[in-house]
């Protein structure tokens, strides 16, 4: 399994089968990630996620990508940093929904967020050091899943996520970053 860790817009992975949305619980637009793949993908998938809300912490919904380049929104929910004692137990459950998701539908290839890095405020290195954790056994939980990307906004998050793989062991791929 390739691991590839750039500065890039979530939205704009078009070589992806697959984005990982960080959702609220009533899987609507809103700010960050949630915000942008909302936007990118259009009023559909607002309507298409009505019924599904609230999504549960641990749990995940895969959706179509209606405008995005992509086939699938696999949407998992973390919690705030500063709101939820629990926030980095939610935050692997989370990472591990969106691995499972891929694994049960047969997804190869997706973009993940610097899930929590964002309006959930953890820090980014424990962001990473959690990521890190759960990627490190990717290929044990979604054996079909060739590629993930780590999508994050700034070249020092890229240089936090890539030392946090690198520190449980998992060989990560430099792509060039894209246009954020």
């Amino acid at each position: 399994m390739k691991i590839e860790v750039i500065v890039g817009n979530i939205v704009k992975q078009p070589d992806m089968e697959a984005v990982v949305n960080s959702a609220n619980a009533n899987l609507r637009l809103g700010s960050g990630v949630a915000g942008a793949i909302h936007t990118a993908a259009g009023p559909k998938l607002e309507e298409y996620c009505k019924p599904y809300a609230p999504l549960q912490f641990g749990a995940f919904l895969v959706t179509p990508g209606f405008k995005l380049p992509n086939l699938w929104v696999i949407h998992v929910r973390a919690a705030s940093y500063t709101h939820h004692d629990d926030a980095p137990q939610i935050l692997e459950q989370a990472i591990e929904a969106a691995l499972r998701a891929a694994h049960q539908n047969d997804i190869r290839a997706m973009a993940i967020p610097a899930i929590g890095t964002g309006v959930f405020a953890f820090p980014p290195e424990l962001s990473a050091e959690i990521t890190a954790k759960v990627l490190s056994s990717a290929a044990k939980v979604a054996p079909h899943l060739q590629c993930i990307r780590v999508c994050v906004a700034s070249e020092f998050l890229r240089d936090v996520y890539v030392a946090a793989l690198e520190a449980k062991g998992v060989d990560v791929s430099l792509k060039e970053s894209a246009p954020v």
